[in-house]
């Protein structure tokens, strides 16, 4: 009989183990082929807000508009990352959250660990960047996340047809892409 219930209770776990395999990840795969990050980033010329221009959905931001990111370093060498945006229909509040990030990769400083729920982290590449800090892509390895980020609210025409030509060239799915409303 033990031998019965200990062959019932592997064989159910199998197969839930099996199960879990298909169950899908959040966001869909927009790029299968991440790129490295381009170029060193300074952290210090990072700091300061950011203004979400594009981005994949994903269900932490589902449907926000004039999404901001403010990072200020901290004292230990982290970065603290407030993100705010808002939904719409929402009478006039903004949804926050405030996280940390650590540093993964001490000799370019590209790519971060970034937690809003400690103790766990996830992948957040600067995937490239302008010279002047002006813009910066920022995806993650699995290729399910995207963001778009200027320092301008409201940039140029063609520094968004530039960015759009640059997503599209490190791969990312377009179709997939939203478009952040200000």
């Amino acid at each position: 009989m033990q031998k019965k219930n200990l062959l019932l209770a592997v064989t159910g776990t199998a197969m839930l183990l099996g199960a879990c395999a298909y169950i899908p990840r959040p966001g869909p795969i927009g790029n299968r082929d991440v790129p490295q990050p381009a170029r060193p980033v300074d952290l210090s010329r990072y700091m300061g807000r950011w203004y979400e221009q594009f981005r994949y959905e994903a269900s932490f931001e589902k449907d926000m508009d004039e999404v901001t990111a403010d990072y200020s370093l901290n004292a230990d060498g982290t970065v603290n990352v407030v993100n705010r945006g808002r939904k719409p229909g929402n009478s006039g509040g903004f949804k926050q959250s405030v996280g940390k990030a650590k540093v993964a990769d001490p000799a370019t400083n590209a790519k971060l660990k970034v937690s809003f729920f400690r103790p766990f982290y996830g992948d957040y590449w600067i995937l490239d960047h302008d010279d002047d800090y002006d813009w910066s892509i920022v995806g993650e390895p699995s290729g399910r996340y995207l963001w778009v980020l200027t320092r301008t609210a409201h940039p140029s025409p063609e520094m968004l047809d530039d960015l759009k030509t640059r997503v599209k060239a490190l791969g990312y799915d377009w179709s997939l892409v939203r478009v952040t409303r200000r």
